[in-house]
């Protein structure tokens, strides 16, 4: 059975933290995994289930991007300062 998997990833230059829950919003795995397209893509192959990815706009968000693109079942690329802003004009 197929299952929803949320993804969340920090990334910097020599190392990516990622956070993966469950349908839950249960905790199920953190690792660091080195910025290097194979090592990503390898993680990612590892997971089983619809993958929501999410992480925030950077340097490497482009490249980051078109690599996952095709192996996810949804990508966000959020912008927090812009978040920030929304939510102080809402209050």
């Amino acid at each position: 059975m197929d299952s929803v998997k949320y993804i969340g990833m920090d990334v910097h230059k020599e190392a990516i933290s990622l956070a993966v829950l469950n349908s839950s919003g249960k905790l199920v795995m953190e690792c660091i995994i080195e910025t290097k397209a194979s090592s990503i893509l390898q993680f990612f192959e590892g997971l089983r289930g619809s993958l929501q990815v999410t992480f925030e706009e950077g340097t490497w968000a482009t490249w980051l991007y078109d690599l996952l693109k095709p192996h996810v079942s949804n990508l966000v690329v959020c912008n927090p300062s812009e978040c920030a802003v929304e939510r102080r004009q809402q209050e």
